[in-house]
């Protein structure tokens, strides 16, 4: 038997209807290990930057199966992704199963004949890309604890920072600063309409769009006591070419800008069709396509538009760290038009099919036609009939007419709107039916979009293609930014700790660093850099300017409040601060006084005071019982949070929280823990009245049982299992499974 390994059962399904023979193929389910949460027992710095991983949670089943299997098999093969993560799983794989001298195999497309050849051609793990992976996972790990952890003290508990997406966020604010900074400028926009001698309608625009209202009168009021002619008929051919084939990042710009898709819910959906075989791999910066895709490609081409559409292309990749023995992403058999089990896989698969086949079409004509017209100084029967009078700016309008769709008969949206122009000559009198003008002025930059923000990235040579939906999904689950009608808007969270990262860390979120160190990753990948110099060079004084900033003052605090602004309650300055809800104005003397307003200036609702001593802090730090608000309703809490983090529960709370069932890890003697329901990020749970001293933890209310297989408590279940055991190793735990 020989067994392969790949990441989803997906994959396994669609490589299992390929192979013929005796081949087992099983999947990790993504990765099967990784490093610890505890930043200190992660990584060993002075042994040369060590990674002491762990197995996944929940993972420990797969790798005893892998392992079982792996003892049987004649020979066991590597089948995950083509990039450096698809090699950094496999390494993993085969250390942690304990795998002796397994093969990689690595194909770009799940296809029968792209997996038979991959199968007759395996090779040993590249050392050199699993290292570069692991570089960029210690790296991102170091830099986002130590940045991290100083931002919990500096501005608030539970932000993040990281290497790339720092930057990301940088940007975003940088052109928000342009859109804050900009002064618009009033003109006017002044559009007459026509009839031709046909009686067909015109709109003609004024070509110059005044700044200043009297002209902008004068315009008019000429434009109406005089004849008009038009002064210029000018046709121009141009032609449009096609664009080349998807790459990750311009997959991610076109359908947001399409489907209005998110980068990490394209990538789910691009997965999708990779695994069932319909796609290539959607991981690549390469434009290329393979000889064999070509040529069906161009007999597709033929059959469905015609011999003339057909115009072979090469295509050159932007990046200059663009992997070009990769393919583009295009449809593992172009002749197939539509493909997916979902609306939008099919949207999905139709759009790389498009561009595909598209990339490999003729030029597009476009016959392009502007008109201009005047008013004219002769009557009709003129002598001088068409001669522009000169006297007011010149209107004009353009039109397009495809002559030739060429390859945007494959691609029909990426047409645009045609606006066709009447057939009228040059000196042909026009009759003005109406003039008017609009007020407007200069917008500011716009704020990027998910798909422009990708290409800002691409563009800078921040990230790599694997990384962009997932630079973006962490600045909108961290709140540093949200999406308001498909731009992108930083939170004020996400404006104080840029502008702390700016203030004390700007080398390490510049572009130029940022890129750079890419760089370093590709160079470890290539086998020309060292993996512990490369991460010694950067981290030992990335550490020592850490250390160097844990001194600074707090973001939190923004300053001083506007001198009209004073305190409701007791008329003091008060200064700009951040909370978790945006920023506020807070008196200057808090704690002694609480009055705060809103950025507007209305007041704040005051927390109400109970009168209470905090019994923690109150005797030596003035602490405060006082009603606050929270995701679960109102409680009462020490003033001094979030330094002291005593909450008062009352006498009713506290009795419904009790279950009456001792902890089974507590001494019966000596006061023993009681199971009591607790609240945590993910909802209610139930642990010992001990806790953190005791570590008992279940997930249901207990019942008082106990389970007659293994002696564990048992818990409430549901409808169906109202009740199950809580020790997840015991078969009881699922009586379904039991049952069975």
């Amino acid at each position: 038997m020989k067994l392969i390994v790949v990441e989803s059962p997906a994959k396994a399904k669609t490589i299992s209807k390929y192979l013929k023979g005796d081949y087992k193929v099983v999947a990790s389910v993504g990765h099967i290990r990784d490093l610890p949460k505890s930043n200190k027992q992660a990584i060993d710095i002075p042994a040369g930057f060590v990674p002491r991983y762990e197995i996944s949670k929940g993972k420990e089943k797969v790798v005893h199966e892998i392992r079982r299997l792996a003892r049987k098999a004649d020979e066991v093969l590597l089948a995950t992704d083509p990039d450096r993560e698809g090699e950094a799983i496999a390494w993993h794989i085969k250390e942690a199963c304990e795998l002796v001298s397994p093969k990689r195999v690595v194909f770009h497309e799940i296809t029968e004949p792209a997996v038979q050849e991959a199968i007759t051609h395996p090779r040993a793990i590249d050392e050199n890309l699993r290292r570069a992976q692991e570089a960029r996972r210690v790296l991102d790990r170091l830099v986002g604890y130590d940045l991290s952890g100083l931002i919990w003290k500096k501005v608030r508990y539970g932000l993040s920072a990281g290497r790339v997406q720092s930057p990301a966020l940088r940007i975003i604010m940088e052109r928000e600063r342009e859109i804050r900074a900009f002064v618009p400028e009033h003109f006017w926009s002044i559009v007459g309409r026509f009839k031709t001698k046909r009686g067909e309608e015109l709109i003609l625009a004024c070509e110059e769009e005044p700044r200043d209202e009297k002209k902008v009168e004068e315009i008019i009021a000429r434009a109406k006591s005089g004849a008009w002619a038009v002064t210029a008929v000018k046709h121009t051919e141009a032609k449009r070419a096609p664009r080349p084939p998807f790459t990750t990042s311009t997959l991610q710009q076109t359908a947001s800008t399409r489907f209005g898709f998110s980068p990490s819910r394209t990538m789910s959906v691009a997965q999708r069709l990779y695994e069932a075989g319909l796609i290539t791999y959607m991981r690549t910066d390469s434009v290329n396509l393979s000889e064999i895709a070509l040529a069906e490609a161009y007999r597709t081409i033929e059959k469905e538009f015609g011999k003339e559409y057909v115009a072979p292309r090469k295509y050159a990749a932007r990046s200059k760290n663009a992997q070009e023995a990769h393919e583009a992403i295009r449809p593992t058999k172009p002749a197939l038009r539509r493909a997916g089990t979902t609306d939008e896989q099919q949207r999905l698969y139709e759009l790389v099919s498009q561009r595909m086949l598209a990339s490999q079409m003729a030029d597009a004509r476009v016959l392009r036609t502007k008109v201009s017209a005047n008013l004219s100084p002769a009557r009709a029967g003129g002598a001088q009939a068409g001669i522009a009078d000169n006297s007011i700016p010149p209107f004009s309008a353009t039109g397009s007419v495809t002559i030739f769709p060429g390859w945007l008969a494959a691609d029909p949206a990426a047409k645009g709107e045609e606006v066709e122009m009447p057939v009228i000559a040059e000196g042909e009198p026009l009759k003005l039916a109406s003039v008017e003008s609009d007020a407007k002025q200069t917008e500011p930059p716009a704020r990027y979009t998910e798909a422009g923000l990708v290409k800002e990235l691409e563009k800078r040579d921040i990230g790599r293609p694997s990384t962009y939906a997932s630079i973006l999904k962490t600045l909108q689950d961290r709140s540093y930014v949200e999406k308001v009608q498909k731009a992108l808007h930083p939170t004020d969270t996400g404006e104080v700790v840029s502008d702390f990262l700016e203030k004390h860390f700007p080398t390490y979120i510049s572009d130029s660093f940022t890129a750079e160190m890419e760089d370093d990753l590709d160079e470890i990948a290539k086998g020309k850099r060292e993996y512990a110099k490369t991460l010694k060079d950067f981290y030992t004084p990335f550490a020592k300017d850490v250390k160097a900033k844990e001194n600074v003052e707090k973001a939190t605090n923004l300053g001083d409040a506007e001198a009209y602004h004073v305190c409701p309650l007791c008329g003091s300055p008060m200064v700009i601060k951040l909370a978790r809800s945006g920023k506020f104005l807070s008196c200057k003397r808090f704690p002694e006084c609480i009055g705060a307003r809103k950025m507007d200036g209305s007041v704040m609702e005051a927390p109400k005071e109970t009168g209470e001593a905090c019994p923690k802090c109150g005797a030596t730090k003035g602490g405060k019982l006082i009603e606050r608000e929270g995701r679960f309703g109102k409680f009462i809490a020490c003033s001094n949070y979030p330094k002291c983090k005593f909450i008062k529960q009352s006498e009713e709370e506290e009795e419904k929280k009790k279950t009456g069932v001792a902890c089974p890890l507590c001494p019966p003697t000596g006061g023993g823990g009681e199971i009591i329901e607790r609240r945590g990020r993910f909802g209610a749970f139930f642990s010992c009245s001990h806790y953190p001293k005791c570590k008992f933890i279940m997930k249901s209310r207990p019942t008082g049982a106990k389970c007659p297989l293994c002696g564990s408590l048992m818990m409430q279940g549901t409808k169906t299992i109202p009740e199950r055991c809580s020790s997840k190793s015991c078969p009881n735990h699922n009586p379904h499974k039991l049952n069975k």
